[in-house]
C-alpha cells in the first residue's frame, strides 16, 4: 500500500517531538539503548508511525467528490478485496485485512479508485474496526446520496495474535449498511457476490 504521505519533513515540530520521545521509549527497555543498531530507530518509528496515521490529515469526502459524476446507473457498484492496514487504538498494534464496498447509485457514480483511498484514508488512523466500518459506509452514503451503502471489513488483529489470547487464525468481520441494503435479498446479493474472495 502506497503511503498517503508524499513528503515527511523530519523538521516539523511534531516529526521532531515524536523521534525524542521514541529516543526515551528505548531508554527505558533497551539497556544497551545507545548500540549502533538502534542510533537510527527513533527516526524510523516516528516516521512510521506518522505514514500509519496519515489518514487524519484526508478529508475523505473530498476523495468522492473530486472524481463524482452524474450518471444513470441504479445497480450495485462492488469494489472488493481492499486490502488495509490499521492500527488498534488499544494496543498500538497492527489490524490487517480486506474490505468490500458496494453502493448502489443514486444519479452519481465515484471513481472506483476513490472508494479504495477512502478506506485507507480511515484506516491510516489510531482505529477499531466497528468505528472504521460505519465510518467507510456514513461518508460514502453522506457524499453521494446513493440509493443504499453496505461495507464489510475482515480483518486478523495482532493483538490476539501476538499477546491475549494468542489466536493467529481468528478473523474478525464486520458490516455496516444503509438504504437499499435494509434489504435481506440485496444483502444477500452482495453477499454472494464477494462470498468467492473472502480469504486473508
Amino acid at each position: 500500500m502506497s503511503s498517503l504521505i508524499p513528503f515527511m519533513d523530519e523538521e516539523s515540530p511534531r516529526f521532531l517531538e515524536l523521534k525524542r520521545h521514541y529516543e526515551e521509549i528505548l531508554k527505558i527497555i533497551e539497556p544497551d539503548y545507545a548500540r549502533e543498531g538502534l542510533a537510527r530507530t527513533p527516526l524510523r518509528v516516528a516516521k512510521t508511525l506518522l505514514d500509519f496515521t496519515s489518514g487524519y490529515t484526508i478529508d475523505p469526502a473530498s476523495i468522492l467528490k473530486s472524481a463524482m459524476f452524474k450518471e444513470d446507473y441504479s445497480q450495485m457498484v462492488i469494489v472488493k478485496d481492499i486490502d488495509f492496514y490499521s492500527l488498534c487504538e488499544h494496543h498500538l498494534l497492527p489490524f490487517y485485512g480486506k474490505a468490500h464496498v458496494a453502493y448502489i447509485p443514486n444519479g452519481y457514480i465515484t471513481g472506483l479508485s476513490k472508494i479504495a483511498r477512502v478506506v485507507d484514508a480511515f484506516a491510516r488512523r489510531l482505529q477499531v474496526q466497528e468505528r472504521m466500518t460505519l465510518q467507510i459506509k456514513e461518508c460514502i452514503q453522506e457524499t453521494l446520496q446513493p440509493l443504499g451503502v453496505m461495507v464489510v471489513i475482515e480483518a486478523s488483529h495482532m493483538c490476539m495474535q501476538m499477546r491475549g489470547v494468542e489466536k493467529q487464525n481468528s478473523v474478525t468481520t464486520t458490516s455496516d449498511f444503509t438504504g437499499a441494503f435494509n434489504r435481506a435479498k440485496t444483502r444477500e446479493e452482495f453477499m454472494n457476490l464477494i462470498s468467492g474472495s473472502r480469504n486473508l
